[in-house]
Parts: structure tokens; sequence; C-alpha cells
């Protein structure tokens, strides 16, 4: 590096009297403090009477070290003479022990015999050995954007001036804020990146000399505040936890200094001034949302992170219920999902195995259903997945599948097995003759299956059946013909007038036999064709 601010020795002199040039060369030619220094003399010439030897830049008795006899040796100290200096025979100068109060302008002044003097001049500079420097900040905490650096470098030497930051010369952007003279460092709108020591050094040829360091803080933030679950993992925003386990939840965000914390549960602070806050045995009162507010004391800037705790729901098995359990011939059916998707996206119901020819309907996102290939005009789907058939019959027996597809793409496949009863079938429909008439058409094949057993209430009764008030009528169901006997349930209606009647359970009664002094009805009811029947004689 080229240095600034120091010179070499310059070396001129003339002759008064010739022109002739004496030289005036420092040996050594960069002396240190406490060194000895010779000015030597070359270019003399003629026969020399004396030497005097001038520290300053004229020809002035104050300036005056010292003056020499060459034929006698004796040498006079000027007022200039420090106790340092000796003059030599050939003329040149020793000083003993340079100090930095030596450095300036030496004029060399002879005399020869014809009283003609001769002039010299040369320059001495002697480089002290340098004193650490001392870094002086404005401040040394200072909020990001905000403040501005100001360091100066404290040193009593005029030497060169360099700058390190944490032990390294300084960047190219820091030094666009430097002063001319190299003293004077300063950054407005300080960044986090220029945090750290900083250090100026003093130096000259023959010293160098380095600070102690000055450690500077740049506050900034709190920046991206975020939850993690067990510190590391990223939350989202929902976490799901199982019932009466436990749940740590960590705040963190850039921030210097770190960061102090509140943590609030829906809206409610807590008493919790860690980084992290600990939910043990996860409860249903513990569902909510969580906050943590992070609060910087030196940028007095705050942020904050939300999240929502909730419990995990419990897994319940998907699961196909007809209801009922075995429908008989005309009734309605539901084929009830239990434990269906609550992130349902789309499902289809199948008569058969899960292909296309098969679907019976599904229901597409909008919540309506479409019909299938295998829809036959009966099937009604519902939003929980449920599944309808109208008026069952034997043909619609057999397997049925359930696919469902949620949001996140999961597809599952359920099946059942339908199962529907026959139907209790009548005899042809006999005429009726008259009440109390005993002739009529017999039965002539069994009803099959078990008639519903009717409980007090309302019931539509056939027009021929029920016309008059406290009539007993009864549903025969056998297995063996009418001739062995038949089980029955015996009714009776109610006090009204023809149409829809109430009516009560009486007993269960056999064919042979009757009750409570009821003799047995000779009408009975066909479930089927709701019609009147007579019985045999």
């Amino acid at each position: 590096m080229a240095l600034a601010g120091c010179s070499w020795l310059l070396l001129s002199a003339a002759f008064l009297s010739t022109g002739a040039e004496i030289s005036i060369t420092p040996e050594p030619d960069q002396p240190a403090e406490g060194d000895n220094v010779t000015l030597a003399v070359r270019g003399l010439s003629g026969e020399l009477l004396a030497y005097s030897w001038y520290a300053g830049p004229t020809l002035s008795l104050a300036y005056l070290v010292s003056s020499y006899i060459v034929s006698t040796g004796d040498e006079t100290p000027g007022p200039a003479h420090t106790g340092r200096e000796a003059v030599r025979p050939d003329g040149s100068l020793d000083i003993q022990g340079v100090l930095p109060g030596h450095s300036g302008t030496y004029i060399l002044q002879t005399l020869n015999r014809q009283l003609q003097t001769e002039v010299g001049y040369g320059h001495l500079r002697v480089y002290e050995i340098l004193a650490p420097p001392v870094v002086i900040a404005n401040s040394t905490e200072l909020v990001e954007r905000r403040d501005t650096l100001s360091l100066l470098c404290s040193s009593p030497s005029p030497a060169e001036v360099r700058w390190f930051f944490n032990g390294e010369a300084l960047p190219i952007a820091l030094r666009l804020g430097l002063s001319p003279d190299g003293r004077v460092l300063t950054r407005h709108g300080i960044r986090r990146e220029e945090a750290g020591a900083y250090q100026c050094e003093v130096w000259n040829p023959v010293s160098v000399s380095r600070s102690e360091p000055v450690n500077l803080n740049v506050y900034f933030g709190p920046e991206r505040v975020a939850i993690l679950q067990d510190s590391t993992t990223l939350t989202g925003c929902t976490i799901k936890v199982d019932f009466n386990t436990s749940l740590t939840l960590w705040c963190v965000s850039r921030s210097c200094p770190e960061p102090e914390y509140v943590w609030a549960f829906n809206g409610r602070a807590l008493k919790n001034g860690q980084d992290h806050l600990n939910i043990s045995s996860m409860t249903a009162a513990q569902e909510g949302t969580y906050t943590c507010i992070a609060k910087n004391p030196k940028t007095l800037l705050s942020g904050s992170a939300s999240v929502v705790v909730k419990l995990t729901a419990a897994v319940v098995a998907m699961s196909i219920v007809p209801v009922p359990t075995k429908p008989t011939e005309g009734q309605d059916v539901t084929l009830t999902v239990q434990g269906y998707p609550k992130d349902l996206l789309v499902y289809a119901w199948y008569r058969g195995p899960a292909s296309e020819p098969n679907r019976l309907l599904s229901q597409l996102p909008s919540g309506n259903w479409i019909a299938g290939p295998a829809h036959t005009g009966r099937e009604v789907g519902f939003a929980n997945c449920s599944l309808l058939v109208q008026k069952v019959n034997l043909t619609d027996a057999g397997r049925y599948t359930l696919k469902t597809v949620t949001l996140q793409g999961k597809t599952e496949t359920l099946e059942l097995e339908l199962q529907v009863a026959r139907e209790c079938a009548g005899g042809p429909e006999g005429t009726r003759a008259g009440r109390g008439s005993r002739k009529g058409t017999s039965l002539t094949r069994p009803w099959m299956g078990l008639p519903t057993r009717l409980q007090e209430g309302t019931w539509p009764l056939p027009s021929d059946l029920g016309g008059s008030p406290n009539e007993l009528f009864c549903l025969f169901c056998q297995t063996d013909g009418l001739e062995q006997g038949s089980s029955g349930l015996l009714y009776q209606t109610g006090a009204t007038g023809a149409g829809p009647h109430a009516f009560s359970l009486i007993q269960e009664v056999h064919q042979t036999e009757s009750r409570a002094g009821h003799p047995l009805p000779r009408r009975c009811v066909d479930p089927k064709t709701q019609k009147a029947l007579l019985l045999p004689s």
C-alpha cells in the first residue's frame, strides 16, 4: 500500500559559490524512535575549515545544533542541541537515540579556506513506536434500519489507519462509510449483518498497533413468529391431540435479543413467560386457540402466532345396518351407514360388486345424487351415505356395495348381504254372505310367515270388517293347514263407525279355543289384501 503523509528523505544542497551538490542521507533511512541515526554527508569538496549543522528551515542561530572546527576537532553546541548530537570529522552528524522531535529539516553549512560557504539540505523522519489506538463508538446497541453507527479511531500519532470487522479486513460495503483520513466510520440505517467486533489499526513503516475490539449489537425483530410442536415440527393451523396425552408448544422467532413471551388461551392471558407451553392430560376443556406473543424489549416491536388444538376424533369403523334387519316383501328398508367419513367427497351404491353397470346411485360433491344404470326408481340416497329401498321384494335380496371417497382421496368399500322375508300369502278371497253367516269359501293354502303383531292403536281396517263397534277380528298364521288348527292374534275394534278404527289386542288364541268368554271369530284378515276371509265351518 502506498504511504500517504510519509516523506522519504529529500536531499538538496547548493554551493553558494560554485553550485556543487552536497547530499545528506540518514542512516538508517527510516529510523524508529530510539534508533541511532547518522546524517551522512557526501559531495564535499576543497579544503574546509568548519561545519555548522542547523535543525530548522533556515540558517538561524536559534536552529543551530553544533559548529565544528576541522583543524582542531573542537565542537561547539548551539541553541538547538539536545545533547544527543555529535559532528564527525567528515561533516556527518550523529544523533543518539532519536526521538520523534528530531524529525524535520536539517541544513549543513561548510566554510572553506577562501571563506566561501556551501549549504546542503536534508530531511529526517523519525517514526515512533505506535501505541494501541482506541475505538470510540457513539453507541454499541443500535436498532436495525433506525439508528446510525459512528466509530472513531483515536490515536495521537499521525499514522495510517485501517479497520477490521470480526478480525478480517473491513468489507467493501462498510469501507464506503469511511472519512477521507480513514479515522471515522459511519453507517446510516445499520443492518443486522453489521453487528460484530470492530477494531482499528494504526501503522507506519516501523510499527503496527491494533485496538481492542468494540462489540456492536444490532437489535431486530421479532420476525416470522411461529408455533412448533415438540420444538421441531411445524404445526400448521390445527393440531390434533389424543385424549389424555400431553403436548408441548414452542414459540420461535427471529429476534435479537431473545424476545419476551406471553401465551394466551382463547384470548385469555396465561401465566407463562417461557418460550414453550406444556399441555398435559389433554381434555375437551383444553381445546381452543393458543396464541404466542413475542415482544422485543429493545426494538419495542412484537409479533404473534396462533394454533388451534383439538382432540382427535375417535376412529369409528364404517358399517352398514339395515333397518329393519330382515324386511318383509313390501316393506321399506334403510341401509343405514354408521361412522361414515366426515370429510366425504362422493359416494356410490352398487347392487352387487362395485362396477358401473351395477351402480344404483351416487352423490355428487354438490350434495345431489344421480341415478345409475341399476336404479329401479325405488332407491333414494342421503347425505350420510345411507340408502333407502322402497317396497322391497325378493329380488332385492343379495349384495349391496358402498364405495366412499374423501377429500384427501381415501377410498373405502363396504358390502352388505340384505335378506328379504317372504310375505304371508292368503288363499282366494272369500265372499261374505252376511254378518254372522257361516257360509263361505275355505282357505285352500296356509299363510306363510308370522303376521305383524299389532299393538293398541289405529289401523286401516277393510270396509267389510269392523263396521260395527266392539267387533272381534283376528290375524291367523299356520303351517299345517286350518284343519290341524291355527294360532292367531285376537283384536277388538273400538266403539266408532266404519272406516279406520281404534283397536286393542285381546289375546292370543287357537282356532279350537275361546278366551275370556269370546268365541273364536269366524272371519280373519288377509295381511296382503287386507280383505276379510271366511273361516271354514
